[in-house]
C-alpha cells in the first residue's frame, strides 16, 4: 500500500507544483479573469487520467477472456510503467530548475492567443502526470497484490490528496521544503518500486509463455521471510521482493535497479567553462615599425551561468 501512496504523493505534488506555477503567475500579473479556464484544463486532464485508468483496468478484466493474455497484457502495462518512472524521475531532476521559468513562458504566449490556449496549456500540463499515474498504479497495485482493490485506491487517493495539502501550503508560503531533496529521495524509493514492477512483468511474461524459467527458481527463502507476516507484505508491497523468485526475475531487479540508482544518485557534472582566449604574440622586427591598426572596441562579455549547487529551500510562490 505504501508504494501506491508514494506514486499519489510523487505524481501529485509535480502536478500540484505545475498548476501552483501557473496560478501563481496569473495571480501576479494581474489575470486572474483567465483562473477558470486554468481550472477547466486541470479538471479535464483528471478526468481523462482516471477514463483511462478505467480503461486499462476493463481491458485486462473484462475484454481479454484467456488467462494467458491477461498476463501479457499485465507484462506489457508493467514494462510500459517503469520506463514512464524511469523517464520522470530523470525528467524531475533535470527540469526541477528550469520549470517554473519555462511554464511562465508557455502561459504568457498562451494568454496572447486567448482562452482556449490557456485552458489546453494547463491540460497539457497536467495530463502527462494523470497518464502516468493511472498506468503506474495499474502496474504497481497488480504487482503488490495481484489487483486494484479499495485498498490500493485509498492509498493512491491518500497521496494525491497530502500532495495537494502540501502544494497548498506551498502556494500560501505556510511551508517550506526542499524540493531538490525531496524529489531526490522519492525518486529512489520509486526506482526500486519500478524494479519490483519490472519484476512482476518478467514473472508475467514466464507465465504468459513469453519467456522460459518458470519454475527455476533463484533461491527459497520461504523460512525466513514469511510472505503472511507484517514485513513479508511490506517488502512485496513495496519492492515485489519475494521469498522464491525465479532467476529471470532476480536478473532483471539486479539489472535494472543497480545502474539506474547509480546514475539517478550520482551528481551531474559542472559545465565546464570555454577557455580564455590567448593574447596574440607582440610585433618584432619591420611589423613593429607599421602603424597599429585601430584596437576593436571590446564588447561586454555575456554572463556565464552559475556553478550547479544544491537547490535551496523553495516554494511554489517563490517559483512563480
Amino acid at each position: 500500500m505504501f508504494a501506491t501512496y508514494l506514486i499519489g504523493l510523487r505524481e501529485g505534488l509535480e502536478a500540484t507544483l505545475v498548476v501552483s506555477i501557473l496560478v501563481a503567475f496569473l495571480v501576479k500579473s494581474q489575470r486572474r479573469d483567465r483562473l477558470p479556464q486554468v481550472w477547466a484544463g486541470v479538471g479535464l486532464a483528471v478526468a481523462l487520467s482516471v477514463v483511462f485508468g478505467w480503461l486499462i483496468e476493463y481491458t485486462s478484466t473484462s475484454l481479454l477472456a484467456r488467462s494467458e493474455d491477461r498476463e501479457l497484457f499485465e507484462a506489457v502495462t508493467s514494462v510500459a510503467a517503469v520506463v514512464f518512472v524511469t523517464w520522470m524521475i530523470f525528467w524531475m531532476r533535470k527540469a526541477a530548475r528550469t520549470i517554473a521559468g519555462e511554464l511562465r513562458g508557455k502561459l504568457t504566449e498562451a494568454l496572447a492567443v486567448g482562452s482556449l490556449a490557456v485552458a489546453g496549456m494547463a491540460f497539457l500540463a497536467v495530463i502527462r502526470e494523470g497518464l502516468e499515474t493511472a498506468l503506474i498504479f495499474y502496474s504497481a497495485a497488480q504487482s503488490a497484490a495481484g489487483g486494484t482493490g479499495a485498498g490500493a485506491l485509498l492509498s493512491l487517493a491518500g497521496g494525491v490528496a497530502t500532495a495537494v495539502v502540501i502544494g497548498f501550503l506551498l502556494y500560501r508560503s505556510a511551508l517550506k521544503i526542499n524540493l531538490s531533496k525531496f524529489f531526490t529521495w522519492t525518486g529512489a524509493l520509486l526506482i526500486l518500486v519500478a524494479a519490483g514492477i519490472l519484476k512482476y512483468g518478467v514473472h508475467d511474461f514466464q507465465e504468459a509463455g513469453v519467456l522460459p524459467g518458470l519454475n527455476n527458481q533463484a533461491f527459497d527463502i520461504s523460512s525466513t521471510l514469511d510472505p503472511n507476516a507484517w514485513y513479508g507484505a511490506l517488502l512485496a508491497g513495496m519492492f515485489n521482493i519475494t521469498a522464491a523468485p525465479t532467476v529471470l526475475e532476480m536478473i532483471a531487479w539486479v539489472a535494472y535497479a543497480v545502474p539506474v540508482l547509480v546514475l539517478f544518485l550520482r551528481k551531474p557534472a559542472s559545465p565546464a567553462r570555454p577557455a580564455a582566449p590567448a593574447a596574440p604574440p607582440a610585433a618584432t622586427g619591420d611589423a613593429a615599425t607599421t602603424p597599429a591598426e585601430p584596437a576593436a572596441v571590446a564588447t561586454p562579455a555575456e554572463p556565464t551561468e552559475p556553478a550547479a549547487a544544491e537547490a535551496p529551500t523553495t516554494t511554489a510562490t517563490q517559483r512563480a
